[in-house]
């Protein structure tokens, strides 16, 4: 609502939408109608003080971080929105660690002002509290909640009091009383900053006991630039207040492409060297790629020299590809206009690339350098997809990678040993909003259900087998003797085959055969269906017929040698445990690692990051489906973890009959 407050004041739009009536310029998805959240970055501009601003509008729901990752890749400065009523949460706090990866200054919106049971003051403190003391309130809502319409402006050192049409038109006022004495406080206090940036004002202050606006203005822009204190504004963007004001403040001390010019990247032999914003060879970054009906694939990209324009080749060095540049854009939402270029440190849209996919640079084929890519989090939830209607599988194929390529935190494989096709996203609703997408766009139904863990086999003793096959059935016949010994071997050692035989008991061509029969059982499993590891095996001896023994013989007799040695040493199954790192506030500590002791989970150290607790854990996989979910529940929505594959290791006794009884019931 505040970016769409943002282009009515501008003129780019003739009424303001609502999220209620599905009609923002901005969340204009399908999806995110139906949700009534950003499940996109929306890419926006309109025209304010001489400037174009390009303003994303990226999803503060943590699932779909990777939007908002992008978009800060690519952007000038950070404008961070607070809900007034609940304050910073954690979707704020990692935007702000990623706002600061990606060095770019930062400004904050405390929107929503005019709702019911408003505590201006306790969101000030919980955010200096999170963000530090140098959070400083450049507005302030003068009686917010229900009715609200008055901002008090440190700058000016003025009330102003907005219309109640929902034009954002102003008039200002002399403070009276406290709120004088107020912002006269806060207005030293300013100063005070900016001088931290500019000596000389600090003096000049000192002289004419105060400073207008356009003596602070180049101390608040360089001194933002810096982050020296971070400025935040009082807004409620659905009745426009406070919106014009905060419009002014980014057009006069927001950083700009100019402020970040010269961007340091890797040429083609890995030598850095400074893209710069007056180059004439045009080089640019994709930090989105989508597809949309009726015009295919459409790529944003952010230009960091030179211009891009259509008929243009460029070269693509993450791919090492060129590629003909088409058709070039500029959005508002979902509306296209088409237009000559895309000029130095602009943000557009490039329709119907051949190669290039989010994350890639585009380059002059003149000068190959390679912007630096996005890292993008982990997923912490998975699940088996399972296609509803037979014949869809050619199409999910191509849909999935179309999902992808959009969303690069969205991952899928194969996995060979469940012989699952398994997604992976960064929560429920992540995977959820990824099923709906592939109905509602691609016609492929699926079901998503919870993934088989990839157990291994393995034994605990040493055994040994001898076994005959022996075949005749009226013609050629089938004979071969295999003689074998195994043992445990080191964790993670994998299948460890060798021969030992003397003599000519068997001829050493059936070698080979005996390891065919051996890994096919070891790919099958013996004990519940899960492939076999970590074992040594000596084939010392056997027996042969010169007519009946072939290829064939052996495969089979080393299998079921094998089978029998390995029900006889000892089987048991291993389970995998992953690695946790979670991050919660202090208050839920107790009850995460409490939660941790009960899914047979190990503690193995907490640091302090911040506001944060960080608990290094291990735990078994079978026990950390929809783990992110209940650790969301846990903390009220403010823990996050990663996972990561760690070791295998043996899975307790009772456990392991449950899943052996299941393999042999599914």
């Amino acid at each position: 609502m505040l970016a769409e407050a943002m282009l009515a004041c501008a003129g780019a739009i003739s009424r303001m939408g609502s999220i209620e009536s599905h009609n923002t310029v901005s969340d204009y998805h399908p999806s995110e109608k139906e949700r009534q959240i950003s499940l996109h970055a929306s890419l926006l501009h309109c025209a304010w003080k001489e400037n174009k601003f390009n303003i994303i509008d990226a999803p503060g729901y943590f699932d779909f971080i990777s939007e908002s990752l992008g978009a800060l890749r690519v952007s000038d400065f950070a404008l961070v929105v607070v809900d007034a009523s609940s304050g910073p949460q954690l979707g704020t706090d990692q935007v702000w660690d990623y706002a600061s990866n990606c060095q770019i200054p930062k400004m904050i919106v405390v929107n929503g002002c005019d709702k019911e049971n408003i505590d201006f003051n306790r969101v000030l403190a919980d955010l200096r509290e999170n963000f530090g003391r140098n959070v400083f309130p450049m507005t302030l809502p003068i009686e917010e909640g229900p009715g609200f319409r008055r901002v008090l402006d440190v700058l000016r050192c003025v009330e102003i009091q907005y219309a109640t049409d929902r034009s954002g038109a102003f008039t200002e006022t002399k403070p009276e009383g406290e709120w004088k004495e107020r912002v006269d406080a806060l207005h030293e206090e300013l100063i005070e900053y900016v001088a931290e940036a500019d000596d000389s004002l600090l003096e000049k202050f000192f002289d004419q006991g105060n400073l207008t606006e356009d003596e602070l203005r180049g101390g608040v822009h360089q001194a933002v630039g810096e982050g020296v204190f971070i400025p935040l504004f009082a807004t409620a963007a659905v009745p426009n207040i406070g919106v014009r004001r905060l419009m002014d403040m980014i057009a006069k001390y927001g950083s700009s492409p100019v402020d970040r010019d010269g961007i340091e990247v890797e040429d083609s032999k890995g030598n850095a060297v400074t893209v710069s914003l007056g180059d004439s060879d045009p080089s640019c970054y994709i930090w989105k790629t989508i597809s949309e009906a009726h015009v295919g694939e459409l790529s944003f990209c952010r230009t960091y020299s030179g211009s891009i324009k259509s008929g243009i080749e460029l070269f693509n060095p993450n791919r090492d590809k060129s590629e003909k540049i088409g058709q070039v854009f500029v959005l508002q939402g979902h509306q296209r206009k088409l237009i000559d270029q895309v000029g130095p440190g602009d943000i557009g849209v490039m329709a119907k690339l051949r190669d290039t996919h989010t994350g890639n640079t585009l380059t002059s084929p003149n000068r190959r350098v390679k912007l630096p890519q996005v890292e993008y989090p982990k997923p912490n939830i998975s699940a088996s997809l399972v296609v509803t209607h037979r014949g869809d599988e050619e199409k999910l194929a191509e849909a999935l990678s179309t999902l992808h390529e959009e969303d690069p935190t969205f991952l899928y494989r194969n996995n060979l040993e469940t012989k699952e096709l398994v997604l992976s996203g960064q929560g429920e609703l992540h995977l959820e909003v990824i099923k709906n997408r592939l109905k509602n766009r691609f016609s492929v139904a699926i079901d998503l259900i919870q993934p088989r863990v990839a157990f291994r086999e393995t034994i605990r003793a040493p055994a040994e087998s001898k076994y005959r096959h022996k075949k005749q059935s009226g013609g050629a016949g089938q004979f071969a003797e295999v003689w074998m010994r195994i043992k445990p071997g080191e964790r993670d050692s994998g299948i460890e085959f060798k021969d030992s035989l003397v003599g000519q008991n068997v001829d050493r061509v059936f070698v080979p055969s005996v390891e065919k029969g051996i890994n096919a059982a070891v790919t099958e499993g013996i004990l519940a269906g899960y492939h076999v590891t970590d074992l040594a095996i000596d084939f010392y001896d056997g027996k042969m017929h010169p007519v009946d023994s072939k290829d064939i013989a052996f495969q089979i007799a080393g299998k079921e040698a094998f089978r029998q040695a390995f029900k006889s040493a000892k089987p048991c199954l291993l389970e995998p445990i992953m690695q946790l790192e979670i991050r919660v506030p202090e208050a839920y500590l107790g009850d995460v690692m409490g939660d941790i002791s009960s899914i047979r989970g190990r503690i193995q150290g907490v640091d302090v990051d911040g506001k944060y607790q960080v608990v290094q854990a291990q735990a078994p996989e079978m026990e950390l489906y929809r783990y992110a979910t209940k650790l969301r529940s846990i903390t009220g929505g403010s823990g996050v973890h990663t996972e990561v594959f760690d070791h295998y290791e043996y899975l307790p006794p009772e456990v392991e009959a449950k899943v052996i009884q299941a393999a042999a019931n599914p």
